[in-house]
């Protein structure tokens, strides 16, 4: 295994390119737990027929443990966004079809979506309160089970030479309401000082989708509640500002 080229740097983990092969070495104290959930996400949405890459082989490396998929070459939608502002439109909707095509599938042994909600919101610092009212909407919500990937954003759409997109990073997915991941996605583009982008986007989604913009809103604080938790320490005012349940009623 050659680790001599490092294709990305992400907190707890870097990830390399050995030829075919992207390896994605955890920090040492990283949850062993996390890094096998992390590996059978990735092959169970395997099964759904997304374009994935596919899991190779989980190791150590060095005693830190070490997830190994095929690597796709290409460039990231996000670069390609940042390349050509002019054809964002064109980007958008490429996006929101590829987070449609998630939507629509099924993988029935992902973790639950709300099951991962309430235990963040408990997590939450806020007070007694807010965190009630959050448990209860959620509560309240409609049951689905479409599979949502939990960070789809652009740096984990690789696209090919011959345009054809990859879906990296499965860590966060679980089986739910598909509102929830827009929801997330909606707030990712936020916290990246992009607002207008994520107005753009999140009115393409509703357009293609018949979804009605006050349900993903009602979304919105118990998603916010969750990325708190362990979001960045400067992150957490800005989140925080999203909390306010009454706001979405």
């Amino acid at each position: 295994m050659n680790l001599d080229k490092v294709i990305a740097v992400r907190a707890n983990k870097k990830v390399y390119r050995d030829e075919d092969k992207a390896i994605k070495v955890f920090d040492a104290d990283y949850s062993k737990a996390d890094v096998l959930n992390e590996a059978l996400n990735q092959a169970r949405v395997e099964e759904t027929g997304l374009n994935i890459p596919k899991i190779l082989e989980v190791s150590k490396v060095d005693g830190k443990w070490a997830i190994a998929s095929e690597f796709i070459a290409g460039v990231t939608l996000a670069e390609l966004i940042d390349k050509n502002p002019d054809k964002l439109d064109e980007y958008i909707d490429m996006f929101v079809e590829l987070q449609m095509k998630v939507h629509s599938k099924k993988c029935l042994m992902l973790n639950k979506l709300k099951d991962k909600m309430n235990r963040k919101i408990s997590e939450a610092d806020i007070d007694e309160t807010t965190r009630y009212e959050l448990h209860t909407r959620l509560e309240g919500m409609p049951k689905h089970n479409k599979v949502c990937h939990g960070d789809f954003n652009p740096s984990n759409i690789i696209v090919t030479e011959s345009g054809i997109p990859y879906i990296i990073d499965w860590a966060h997915a679980t089986q739910g309401n598909a509102s929830a991941d827009v929801a997330r996605t909606y707030l990712l583009f936020c916290l990246a000082g992009k607002r207008d982008v994520a107005d753009k986007y999140m009115s393409v989604f509703c357009a293609k989708s018949g979804t009605e913009l006050k349900y993903i809103q009602k979304w919105l604080p118990i998603v916010a509640a969750s990325q708190s938790v362990k979001g960045k320490p400067e992150e957490r005012d800005f989140l925080h500002g999203w909390i306010d349940v009454v706001d979405y009623e």
